[in-house]
């Protein structure tokens, strides 16, 4: 079986966002197209030229309502992925197949909302929780003991990591100090010139035991949009290839949205290691190969586990991998430098992906000073997974 399949067929070319705030002042509507024009302007390529949009299930702004404003003709092609986070990359994915087999040319992903503003994901369960249907059968199995908010399901996992691994609260605040640290020197982030030391980690008040405020991701107002052609097709543009060279998506055993509490062990994320393999196996490399990363992180202990899922450490050596310095931006692997949702904003991840895209060009604002080859972006967990590698043109 050929597994390398799409592996650098396509690249991103191009990035565009607004604003990231708590109080956009406009419609989601709006907000997607000021994402998909930036982005369109930054890879140089026309609204008439676009003949794709790879979506989420959650996003409000139908391919057709931005179509329309925006006045692109046509479209040939156009998907939807669910999952919320977890399915961050996957659309990216999709994108890159349609692109890969000539389905379309020029397709965009984008992710808009008043996540603040508007409907806040950490109140609690939004309208169609309540719908029913088999989709959201599981909340009636966690609801009634109080595990009603993302932060109170993944606190759950965690203290049980904590449980086995000897990981403390301390070693959840690394993460998040140092994602305000890179936050504190980008423009573009909320808590821009706004560092948090550990203690104010430590200090921070108590969500959801062991989740501190400090642990959890913002709720932002805004929209980010990617431009993805063919990677012939990116040499030609202004900016260097963000070439995509791995892309997957994976549904572990017995999974359930962010709370597969039926698994022998509800500490390990097998959707995680499963999405790793098929992305070694598609760009031809391995952990040791990955120069930086963009891990999800929607709640601090979640990038512990994704370290150890993706093979960068040993099971329970994450907080040790952390504590040593291997995430700052000269260390091993350069975590989160735009400041990841903890910092710059939480736009889905798709923030993030743009990011690894500016890794790749050697723009970021907190650029490793080392060369960089490979970038791994992931999804949130645990959920069902997803994550794409890209690569420096070769």
């Amino acid at each position: 079986m050929t597994v390398q399949g799409f592996s650098g067929a396509a690249a991103i070319a191009g990035i565009g966002a607004t604003e990231f705030s708590k109080n956009s002042g406009r419609s989601e509507w709006q907000l997607a197209c000021e994402a998909v024009v930036a982005a369109l302007a930054d890879a140089q390529i026309g609204v008439e030229e676009v003949d794709g949009f790879a979506l989420f299930t959650m996003e409000t702004n139908p391919e057709i309502a931005v179509a329309r404003a925006l006045g692109i003709p046509e479209l040939k092609f156009f998907s939807r992925i669910p999952h919320g986070g977890g399915g961050a990359c996957a659309p990216v994915q999709q994108a890159a197949m349609a692109v890969a087999t000539g389905v379309a040319e020029v397709v965009v992903v984008y992710r808009a909302f008043n996540e603040r503003s508007g409907h806040r994901f950490g109140s609690g369960p939004p309208p169609f929780a309540y719908n029913s249907s088999t989709d959201q059968e599981y909340r009636n199995w966690i609801n009634p003991y109080g595990l009603l908010t993302p932060a109170q399901q993944e606190a759950f996992l965690a203290r049980r990591y904590m449980q086995r691994y000897g990981a403390t609260s301390a070693d959840f605040g690394r993460v998040s100090v140092l994602s305000r640290k890179h936050a504190a020197t980008n423009p573009k982030a909320w808590f821009y010139e706004r560092p948090i030391t550990l203690d104010d980690h430590q200090n921070s008040r108590m969500l959801a035991d062991p989740l501190r405020l400090l642990d959890c991701c913002q709720e932002s107002d805004g929209g980010q949009a990617l431009v993805i052609v063919s990677a012939e097709r990116a040499r030609s543009l202004p900016h260097p290839p963000a070439v995509i060279t791995g892309a997957a998506q994976g549904v572990g055993p017995q999974q359930i949205s962010m709370s597969s509490y039926y698994r022998d062990d509800i500490d390990v994320m097998p959707e995680v290691e499963l999405v790793a393999k098929q992305m070694w196996a598609q760009a031809g490399i391995g952990p040791d190969d990955i120069d930086a990363a963009i891990l999800y992180d929607a709640f601090t202990p979640m990038v512990l586990l994704q370290l150890e899922e993706y093979g960068f450490c040993g099971r329970g050596e994450a907080k040790d991998f952390v504590a040593e310095g291997n995430l700052e931006v000269d260390g091993r692997l350069p975590v989160n430098t735009h400041g990841g949702q903890l910092g710059e904003g939480y736009i889905h991840g798709v923030n993030g992906i743009a990011e690894g895209v500016r890794l790749i060009r050697g723009t970021s604002v907190n650029q490793p000073t080392k060369v960089l080859n490979n970038v791994l972006v992931t999804g949130g967990s645990p959920v069902p997974h997803s994550a794409i590698v890209l690569s420096t043109d070769r």
